[in-house]
């Protein structure tokens, strides 16, 4: 399936050489559909052209736009055995094609995606795209605890079966769609194959980045909150790994089975060990801040640039912290502890705002550098407050006894 949306010019010279490279060097039976999403050019017509021109070639029409919905349509009336789809730039090398497949016809895996993030993979794009899509599967790691590489590559496939299991537990219509199919199918203990893949970026990609990441951080919330209510249930589909992913929002792989806050030797010490601990996340949370800062400031406004800067490294500084720095191990109270540091969030929010707004009041053309300096400032003064916070609210041990005890060290991801 190659999903578009206002693609004429692309839409073409695309189909016709994956049409070429089916039928010369893929050894399996493959259809392709070009599902059109809403275009509003006349990609539609040039659709139903390519259909009647070419064997194996279908055209759909979803009204509605969003990737995701013309994912679902399509995928849940398709006969076939596989189901896969692919951005209609072809970023990807179709080398990768066969790859993708052949585990899932094989039987040993129920989804594939392509990674542009594993070892093996060679990518050429930009600094930004770089760092975004880094950083949002870094969120996802931490929030809710995925173990796959690329949330977000549009080079995907699956199992008919496992598709029309999945398919109607989800309801993203757009970008988060892939997302969100990913971690219910870990959830339900599918076997997820990654192959790493030479991309080559589109200059003229039509994503608006800033309104996707959005999206996906809204997308990632309500995944998130849902699994840990328990209003999102997944059923068990495949015997999962010996070390299945968090039902909480925190991406801990521990054992325990208690909030553990962890740490052994007198108070002054466990409090020295914690506070270098914290202060050590919070430099890295505060130098992921500021660079998401500056990629953002570009094309939002300072205010809408800091409080996703900030909400972005905040759920994965709590995740962090919760693991290293207090020691806290397995699925106990971890959505708790995420809701609670979102409010701790909240207070560096606010000393971050009214200092910019203080600048801004002050010297209303201050530059970039000047911002910079304002927010640094504030974050050590939001740190602090936050350490306070964390120690004796967000993490506090519950009044029964922890089960178990550990320290501070192992790996997280």
């Amino acid at each position: 399936m190659i999903p578009v949306r206002n693609e004429e010019h692309d839409l073409g010279p695309a189909v016709r050489r994956l049409r070429a490279y089916c039928d010369d060097s893929f050894p399996f039976a493959a259809r392709i559909t070009i599902a059109d999403n809403g275009s509003t050019d006349g990609t539609w017509a040039l659709a139903r052209e390519l259909a009647e021109e070419l064997p194996l070639v279908r055209a759909e029409r979803i009204e509605r736009p969003g990737r995701g919905g013309a994912l679902r349509s399509v995928w849940a009336g398709s006969d076939a055995d596989v189901c896969a789809y692919m951005d209609v730039d072809l970023s990807t090398d179709l080398n990768a094609l066969l790859p993708l497949v052949a585990p899932l016809l094989s039987g040993h895996s129920d989804v594939a995606i392509g990674t542009r993030l594993a070892r093996g993979a060679r990518v050429i794009r930009g600094p930004k795209r770089e760092i975004i899509s880094r950083c949002y599967n870094l969120l996802l790691h931490a929030s809710l605890g995925t173990r796959f590489s690329d949330a977000q590559c549009g080079f995907k496939a699956v199992r008919a079966d496992a598709a029309r299991a999945l398919l109607p537990l989800t309801t993203d219509s757009g970008w988060f769609f892939d997302t969100e199919l990913l971690v219910l199918a870990e959830r339900a203990g599918l076997r997820i194959h990654e192959v790493p893949v030479d991309w080559i970026d589109d200059p003229d990609s039509r994503v608006d980045v800033v309104a996707t990441a959005l999206g996906d951080v809204r997308g990632i919330v309500r995944l998130g909150t849902g699994l840990a209510r328990g209003t999102i249930r997944v059923p068990a589909l495949r015997s999962p790994d010996p070390l299945p992913p968090d039902d909480g929002w925190c991406g801990s792989t521990g054992r325990g089975t208690g909030a553990d806050t962890g740490g052994t030797g007198s108070p002054p010490r466990r409090l020295s060990r914690e506070l270098g601990s914290f202060v050590l996340v919070g430099v890295a949370s505060t130098a992921a801040y500021l660079l998401l800062y500056l990629l953002l400031r570009g094309v939002v406004a300072a205010q809408a640039a800091n409080a996703i800067s900030l909400l972005l490294t905040a759920v994965a500084n709590t995740a962090v912290n919760r693991r290293v720095t207090f020691g806290i191990r397995g699925r106990a109270h971890s959505a708790r502890h995420q809701v609670r540091g979102l409010i701790a969030f909240a207070v560096g929010l606010a000393l971050t705002s009214g200092a910019l707004a203080a600048l801004h009041a002050s010297a209303p053309r201050a530059s970039r550098a000047a911002e910079l300096t304002v927010l640094v400032a504030a974050n050590l003064a939001a740190t602090l407050v936050r350490f306070g916070l964390y120690r004796s609210w967000v993490f506090r041990q519950d009044a029964a006894p922890a089960v178990s005890r550990g320290g501070a060290g192992g790996e997280f991801w």
